[in-house]
């Protein structure tokens, strides 16, 4: 058995290839060392810069406040990692209630209809405002007044409603031909969603889900609005104290280094779901 060999034609053309594919790294190497270099001199030379650095940037006031700054944003995780599973539950409950088709769950329907319409247009940071003073101002009997609580309870109900419309997306993305052959194999309703539906929807809308909790991880933000004890809250503290911004910058950085690997992730599980949306059109 001989083994195969390029041609002088197929090696000139990936030799011609390789060079292109070098050329292309170099111009793009090139083009992003003068833009980044024309920008920092930008601000470097600038008549502010020292007084800007002196405000924002003063290693000895991040040095002090970073611990502080770092029992905050373990309330903005514990916040995020309370919320997300919560919102992911409920989300998809209410697109399936959005999809039901019973007429017994037509006012279900209904409330699920005005639910995500009326909540979508709310600003989250309203509904903060709303759950965290107004809740406790009801005096209800057994309900907290924790304001840690009602605050990721606004969190769970603003995000719960986009969440839902990204499900029922995925839903009514499945092709008609799945239910017709669920139709065919004699499943119910109930079972035609659960095991031919929802798998898929779930696996198309991941990336757009994971968009919506890298939004989730910074509006955890919005609390110190409320006077929870936040990283914000406690970089706005410790500013309006020592009249130096450095904290603001530190806890900007926390929340760079959680919410960079959340889009990292999501970009590539985009391009591995349009890989295999590809694969199956073959």
């Amino acid at each position: 058995m001989t083994s195969w060999t390029p041609s002088k034609r197929e090696l000139e053309r990936r030799r011609v290839r390789q060079d292109m594919q070098r050329q292309r790294v170099l111009v793009a190497s090139i083009a992003t060392v003068v833009v980044l270099g024309g920008l920092t001199t930008a601000v470097l030379v600038s008549p502010g810069w020292p007084r800007v650095r002196e405000s924002f940037l003063d290693a000895d006031h991040a040095r002090a406040v970073l611990p502080a700054i770092v029992d905050g944003f373990w309330v903005n995780v514990k916040m995020f990692l309370i919320a997300e599973p919560i919102i992911l539950v409920l989300g998809l409950a209410l697109a399936l209630v959005r999809q039901a088709r019973s007429p017994w769950l037509v006012p279900l329907r209904g409330l699920a209809v005005v639910y995500t319409d009326v909540v979508r247009g709310v600003p989250t940071l309203l509904l903060v405002f709303l759950f965290v003073f107004g809740i406790p101002g009801l005096e209800l009997q057994g309900l907290t007044n924790d304001p840690f609580t009602w605050a990721t309870v606004a969190l769970v109900v603003s995000y719960s409603a986009y969440v839902a419309e990204v499900f029922r997306a995925g839903i009514e993305s499945v092709h008609p031909s799945q239910l017709a052959s669920a139709d065919a194999l004699a499943l119910t309703r109930a079972q035609t969603m659960r095991h031919v539906v929802v798998p898929q929807a779930t696996r198309r809308v991941v990336p757009p889900l994971l968009n919506d909790f890298v939004s989730l991880q910074k509006d955890t933000a919005l609390v110190a609005s409320v006077s929870i004890f936040d990283a914000l809250f406690t970089a706005r503290d410790y500013a309006n104290y020592n009249f130096d911004y450095t904290p603001y910058v530190v806890v900007a950085c926390f929340f760079v280094a959680m919410t960079v690997p959340l889009a990292r992730l999501c970009d590539w599980l985009a391009r591995r779901v349009a890989r295999r949306e590809r694969a199956g059109a073959l």
